[in-house]
């Protein structure tokens, strides 16, 4: 994955802000020159306004991309939200909700672990909701379901950190990380047995799909859809735009 947003190329963005610009624009146009205006007309005082002021199309673009988030976001947000029980980092009861889709074989993943460690200790009413996301290697599902088997016995937040400190999973480094967590093996094993955890996964790959990710790291936060290792002061940034 790259460390950059993803989910829309910046060209398309550029082009639906300016579009936008240009509506508002022509509307106000067509208002103050009622019956002379044409296309021509319009495009140009578009074309001059924008050439004048280009400063506004960032805005614009933060925008329409917020617009879009928050319509996609729609109708599934209480299902995006709703964490795996045991699945949560900071404060379970927390006012804000930062929702990480992540895979242990991500190297993005493995470098914002820092990141979300230092957001929950600057926001003590951040809740962090985990859904895993395995697409990178063939273990990283074996690594997922003893994610959820971990949480399932209180023991995620320390599964979490051990699985990321020892790399990219393969079967030995996961039960050293599960190990490390105190999880107990054997209850973990005949847990991974249950249909829930299989569905589990699979519905975080649906739920990714609809909201437009195609990768690892993903974050929901308020009515912000990030994608990439976007960096503590972004995510810190729309955190706080979801306060209020």
């Amino acid at each position: 994955m790259t460390t950059s947003e993803t989910r829309r190329p910046l060209s398309s963005l550029v082009i639906a802000a300016a579009c936008l610009i240009a509506g508002a624009a022509g509307g106000w146009f067509w208002q103050s020159h009622r019956g002379v205006a044409n296309k021509a007309e319009i495009e140009q005082v578009v074309h001059d306004y924008l050439l004048e002021h280009p400063e506004i199309l960032p805005d614009a673009m933060q925008a329409l991309q917020k617009k879009q988030d928050a319509k996609q976001l729609a109708g599934v947000r209480g299902e995006v939200e709703k964490a795996w029980p045991g699945q949560v980092l900071g404060n379970p009861d927390g006012k804000v909700t930062l929702v990480e889709f992540t895979d242990f074989a991500c190297t993005y993943c493995r470098h914002s672990v820092e990141d979300v460690e230092a957001l929950i200790a600057a926001n003590p009413d951040l809740k962090v909701v985990v859904r895993q996301l395995p697409i990178i290697a063939p273990e990283s599902a074996d690594a997922a379901r003893m994610g959820l088997a971990a949480a399932a016995q209180g023991k995620y937040a320390l599964f979490h950190k051990a699985m990321f400190a020892i790399g990219r999973p393969d079967k030995a480094g996961i039960e050293a990380a599960a190990k490390a967590a105190g999880v107990d093996l054997a209850k973990a094993q005949a847990a991974m047995a249950d249909p829930r955890y299989e569905n589990e996964l699979n519905r975080n790959i649906e739920i990714a799909r609809q909201l437009g990710f195609s990768g690892t790291p993903s974050w929901v936060v308020g009515d912000r859809l990030l994608s990439g290792a976007v960096g503590q002061d972004k995510l810190a940034k729309a955190i706080a735009e979801a306060r209020g």
